[in-house]
């Protein structure tokens, strides 16, 4: 088995979020984990390619954060379902200090 890549701990969720291509509206999904480099969501009906940048919606605690990413994987789970990893490359820092103080950091490997 690989070494663990990941810098930080995952949050589990299953909130209902929302995403959309930069200049499109928005779309449901279902969010998966997020931490501070990312959030992982199921989406149905949409093919997102790896390299895309998309605009994705979130509540973390009591805020809504909205914050953009590049898709840094996107998995095929059946006909219409795909498992999507998004990197963030635009966060509201406030956010971030959240994310970073709910996550536990992982040892460098």
């Amino acid at each position: 088995m690989g070494a663990e890549r990941r810098k930080y701990t995952r949050l589990a969720t299953d909130q209902i979020i929302s995403f959309a291509m930069v200049d499109e509206s928005q779309r449901l999904a279902v969010g998966k984990d997020v931490s501070p480099g990312g959030i992982r969501f199921e989406a149905v009906g949409i093919e997102l390619n790896e390299g895309e940048t998309i605009r994705v919606t979130f509540n973390l605690e009591d805020e809504t954060v909205v914050a953009i990413g590049r898709v840094a994987w996107a998995t095929e789970l059946d006909a219409f379902t795909t498992d999507i990893g998004l990197e963030f490359a635009d966060i509201d820092p406030e956010a971030l200090a959240k994310l970073e103080g709910a996550a536990e950091v992982l040892p460098e490997a």
